[in-house]
């Protein structure tokens, strides 16, 4: 079986949810989702799985992280430095908030963080291709 990535997330709304993620560039797979959840792939190997909070209690009874704290942020990559603008740009336009940490811009690492409207943490990132490839060097730290 080929390895993916399945991010499970608890959100308030899940129609506001799923319209900020489809407005991120998700897209919503609805053979696995239904009216507690939605599957929103990133790639193919890459999928979000948000849920109204009483269907993430089917989960875990492990306390949902009030909105504005951190546990984990979750990156995306994008091609080029315009795309991630764009991305940070459409969670702002779409209830999230915009550059919740300050831009970085290591000339060859480009990336801005975003909230959702839940507060989970996000970034978009972009990487020079030579340097993801390992044709030249990453930046210095």
């Amino acid at each position: 079986m080929t390895k993916m990535i399945f991010i499970s997330l608890p959100v308030t709304d899940l129609e506001r949810s799923k319209a900020f993620y489809t407005a991120l560039g998700f897209v919503n797979e609805p053979r696995f989702s239904d009216h507690t959840s939605a599957a929103m792939q990133w790639s193919e190997h890459i999928v979000l799985m948000i849920m109204i909070r009483t269907r993430w209690a089917d989960f875990t009874d492990r306390p949902i992280p009030p909105a504005g704290s951190s546990e984990v942020m979750n990156c995306l990559s994008c091609d080029s430095r315009e795309a991630v603008d764009a991305m940070n740009q459409a969670a702002v336009d779409n209830g999230g908030t915009g550059d919740i940490n300050p831009i970085q811009d290591h000339g060859t690492m480009y990336g801005r963080d975003f909230a959702d409207p839940d507060g989970h943490a996000w970034g978009g990132m972009w990487m020079d291709p030579a340097v993801a490839s390992g044709d030249a060097p990453p930046p210095a730290a």
